[in-house]
């Protein structure tokens, strides 16, 4: 237990150390842009080292859920721990998240101690932390590009189809199959299910918030195609107009 809680401390100091030589070698950019970096540098790379144990280290989550932790699932929840200690910290001093972000920070934190503690189910929760990981590099990417000025363009409509595709599908969709596996197996304890069901109860609040953006971002693109045939028809039709009023007099007066 002691070494857990070490790897945890350890992962804490690193992403705070990160984030201290990002803000002192780049001060002239806000807080924000800095916790920011440092975010999709976790998401970065702990996407890839979940998806590695979920779809090839294994156990499968969805057919061993409540077994061991195995090593590399035990230093992948200490490092992403880690970092959620580090993120709920800064969003608590700079007061940037609503509420529901703070408790899915909360969940996230209890969830992965909780596994930790008890020594099993690292295999679904590991699962969850891919779902929900793979998509936050692409909302990080899409802050960065707002902030550069180049959202309004093909690279923001690649990354938000990304990410609303990404979210749905594999967030909601494949958090289905793993919430099944864990109910309906025996040997998740309950403290794992009741875990398991509020992350995709959260899961559910944001992709709720996601389709309100879809639909805003869909009427915009409609007010704009409809402006536009408008004007464009209004061109056309004084374009008419003064074809049918000037008649050319062929030199008679």
């Amino acid at each position: 237990m002691f070494a857990i809680v070490a790897r945890v401390v350890c992962s804490f100091l690193l992403w705070l150390s990160f984030y201290i030589v990002i803000r002192s070698r780049n001060k002239n950019r806000t807080p924000e842009w800095g916790v920011r970096l440092i975010t999709l540098m976790h998401g970065l790379i702990v996407t890839f080292l979940s998806g590695y144990i979920t779809f090839i280290d294994g156990p499968w989550p969805l057919t061993h859920p409540g077994h061991p932790n195995t090593p590399l699932q035990i230093t992948v929840l200490c490092l992403s721990l880690g970092y959620f200690f580090f993120d709920f910290g800064w969003c608590t001093y700079f007061n940037s998240e609503d509420e529901l972000m703070i408790y899915h920070h909360i969940l996230c934190i209890f969830g992965m101690g909780g596994v930790l503690v008890m020594g099993v189910s690292g295999s679904e929760i590991n699962a969850l932390i891919f779902l929900a990981e793979i998509t936050n590099p692409l909302l990080q990417i899409r802050w960065f590009l707002r902030d550069m000025g180049h959202y309004e363009g093909i690279a923001g409509e690649v990354v938000d189809g990304l990410f609303v595709f990404l979210f749905l599908g594999l967030r909601l969709g494949g958090g289905v199959w793993i919430v099944h596996a864990v109910l309906t197996s025996p040997k998740p304890n309950w403290e794992v299910k009741a875990g398991v069901l509020l992350m995709y109860f959260v899961s559910v609040v944001f992709a709720w918030d996601i389709l309100k953006f879809v639909k805003r971002k869909l009427m915009k693109k409609y007010e704009a195609c409809r402006k536009e045939r408008t004007e464009r028809e209004r061109t056309q039709s004084n374009g008419h107009q003064i074809n049918h009023y000037t008649q050319p007099t062929n030199g008679v007066l």
